[in-house]
């Protein structure tokens, strides 16, 4: 992967900038049952979420996947790890949670949140940037 860690920086101002302002939604109809479950098994909200985005760093980064949506292809998704503390809905102490997060920010500088749901596989992260 050819990527610098200024350039993941500068995507997540411009992805935070967004956030802030209120200008993103995180993904949840009937078709990201994945992300849909994270808000039922665990007890969080939107402001949750929303912190947990804030929170990303350059760290938190694995990788660019293209969009495979036909009429899409132009469109470059950013993937992110990042270990949160939670409580599950239905057991009594919180417990560490692993995350995927996709973001897909539009030219417009709208941010979809493809994905945010637990990890089905271990990230690989992308901790050797070009500088």
């Amino acid at each position: 992967m050819n990527i610098k860690k200024n350039e993941i920086d500068s995507y997540l101002k411009e992805v935070k900038e967004a956030i802030g302002q209120g200008r993103y939604r995180i993904a949840q109809n009937r078709n990201r049952k994945d992300n849909n479950n994270l808000f039922l098994d665990y007890v969080i909200d939107l402001a949750k979420a929303k912190e947990i985005l804030l929170e990303l760093t350059s760290e938190d980064f694995c990788q660019i996947l293209r969009n495979e949506h036909q009429g899409f292809e132009q469109e470059r998704l950013y993937v992110f790890g990042k270990d949160v503390q939670l409580l599950p809905r239905f057991q009594g102490e919180e417990v560490e949670v692993s995350l995927y997060i996709k973001i897909n920010k539009l030219d417009n500088c709208y941010v979809i949140v493809v994905s945010f749901h637990e990890q089905k596989f271990p990230l690989r992260y992308f901790k050797e940037y070009e500088e």
